[in-house]
C-alpha cells in the first residue's frame, strides 16, 4: 500500500530534505508540504492525505493545535510527529492531541515507513526511544486498582482488562502480553475486545492516550537525557 502524506516543518531545509527522502523510500507519495500549522490543516483540506508528518515548534499554529484540529476535523488523516524534541513537554501534549505516532529527526528512512504504515493498521507509530521513555513511566501496577479502598477500575473495566491495557501502553504486541501474564493469546484479544468497547476506544494508539488520561499510568515528570 502507497500512503499519501504531507509533510510540515517550518524550516524549508529541513522540510525539502525530508520530501526529498520520502521520494526514495518505497510505500510513500509525498502529496504536500507545509511551513507552518495553518498551512499543514489546509494541505490536509486540500489533499486529504493518509498521514501528516508534523513538526511540533512551528509559527502561527504549532504541531500539537495543528494535530488536534486535523484529527478533530479530518478523522481520515493519521498524524506521525517528526521533531527534534523528545521532551515530555513536547510528547505527552502531542500523544493527547491525537498523534498516533513519534519520531524524532535522526529517524532513519525505514523507521518513517514503518510508523507510518504502523498508524494506517491502528498501531502506534512510536521510536524505540520514545516507548522506553512511556515504559519508564509505567508504575508497578495501574493506580487506582485493587484493593485498599482504592477506585475502581474506569469504564466498568474489570482489573485484568485494565491490566491488559497499562500493557498497551507500554508498547506490548498481543504475543508479548500473553507471555508476560501467561495467557492465550486468544484469551488476549478477547480482554483487548471488552476493554476497547467499554471505553469506546478504536485502535491501539487512542488505548495508549486514554491510559494516561485515566491516570492507568503516570504523568511524565522528566526530560530524555
Amino acid at each position: 500500500m502507497t500512503a499519501r502524506v504531507v509533510v510540515a516543518d517550518d524550516q524549508a531545509v529541513v522540510r525539502e530534505g525530508i520530501v526529498m527522502l520520502l521520494g526514495l523510500l518505497p510505500g510513500i507519495e509525498v502529496v504536500g508540504s507545509a511551513k507552518d500549522g495553518e498551512e499543514a490543516v489546509a494541505q490536509v483540506a486540500e489533499h486529504a492525505p493518509d498521514v501528516v508528518l508534523m513538526d511540533l515548534r512551528m509559527p502561527r499554529c504549532d504541531g500539537v493545535e495543528a494535530t488536534r484540529r486535523i484529527r478533530e476535523e479530518f478523522p481520515g488523516t493519521q498524524v506521525v510527529v517528526l521533531t527534534t524534541f523528545a521532551d515530555d513537554d513536547s510528547l505527552f501534549p502531542a500523544l493527547r492531541a491525537g498523534a498516533r505516532g513519534y519520531l524524532t529527526k535522526d529517524a532513519g528512512g525505514d523507521e518513517i515507513v514503518r510508523a507510518v504504515h504502523a498508524v494506517l493498521s491502528g498501531e502506534a507509530g512510536l521510536s524505540p526511544t520514545v516507548q522506553r521513555r512511556l515504559l519508564e513511566q509505567v508504575t508497578e501496577g495501574p493506580p487506582g486498582i485493587g484493593g485498599g479502598g482504592e477506585p475502581e477500575p474506569p469504564d466498568g473495566m474489570t482489573p485484568r482488562e485494565a491490566e491488559v491495557l497499562v500493557l498497551i501502553a507500554e508498547g506490548m504486541s498481543n504475543a508479548d502480553i500473553a507471555r508476560a501474564l501467561h495467557i492465550s493469546q486468544a484469551t488476549v484479544k478477547s480482554h483487548i475486545n471488552n476493554l476497547f468497547a467499554k471505553a469506546g476506544l478504536r485502535d491501539r494508539a487512542q488505548a495508549v492516550r486514554y491510559a494516561y488520561m485515566r491516570g492507568l499510568v503516570r504523568p511524565p515528570r522528566r526530560t530524555f537525557t
